[in-house]
């Protein structure tokens, strides 16, 4: 049994297989964490409380997709957020970046019960980008994407898994405490990245642009 957190801004005993948002990191599914103080982060605006729904998930029989394995790398999360997430593309360099990593590594995820990978809020997200259009390198966005100690989430996205998944309480959580922790992390993270740009050189590391000219392939060194 693995505990997870659900943060929102109800109550949801029963989590339904297609309900959400379609444009999430992963496409449908149901969006979890393991940490309940992440929850309640995620569960909280800037005026209104929220909930973390706390869950027992039986992973017994399940077929997992973990990126955080050695078996994948920074760019098949990459293309899976291309997939599934409405990017703003800025010139041709972008565009057949973007053609390019999802031709390339797009990873055969979409049959696995469930997915655990990084989260892409508005500040990761924003690294990503900036990789595409040329600004950072490959192993500057991989070190990004641990700023801030945003973590990993957990992706329920088969009926066989919401079948799994049990509902064990709320923990609730007020906006005055959990939303200034939700804004000072994505401050602190773009804080540490732009910091981290002006450190490094924009001569090192390989970019999107040395993906394009050279053909990258899945098992680049500089990748893993």
């Amino acid at each position: 049994m693995v505990e997870l957190y659900h943060g929102s801004q109800r109550v949801i005993e029963r989590p339904v297989l297609g309900a959400g948002n379609p444009h999430n990191d992963y496409g449908p599914g149901f969006y979890c964490t393991k940490s309940c103080d992440m929850a309640c982060e995620w569960a909280c605006t800037a005026d209104s409380d929220g909930y973390a729904n706390r869950y027992q998930l039986d992973e017994d029989g399940l077929t997992i997709f973990d990126l955080s394995s050695d078996e994948y790398h920074i760019l098949n999360w990459l293309a899976i957020l291309l997939q599934n997430r409405i990017f703003k593309v800025d010139g041709d360099l972008a565009a057949d970046a973007c053609d390019y990593v999802l031709n390339r590594y797009l990873p055969p995820y979409e049959s696995f019960d469930v997915i655990v990978g990084y989260r892409a809020d508005d500040s990761y997200f924003s690294f990503a980008s900036a990789f595409l259009n040329g600004a950072i390198s490959v192993e500057t966005l991989g070190r990004a994407m641990r700023l801030g100690g945003l973590g990993r989430q957990t992706v329920l996205r088969s009926q066989r898994a919401f079948e799994a998944l049990s509902f064990m309480g709320v923990v609730s959580a007020d906006c005055e405490t959990w939303y200034p922790r939700k804004s000072a992390r994505d401050r602190r993270a773009r804080a540490e990245f732009q910091s981290m740009r002006r450190v490094g050189s924009s001569r090192q590391g390989h970019f999107a642009l040395d993906m394009l000219r050279e053909e990258w392939g899945n098992d680049a060194a500089w990748l893993r």
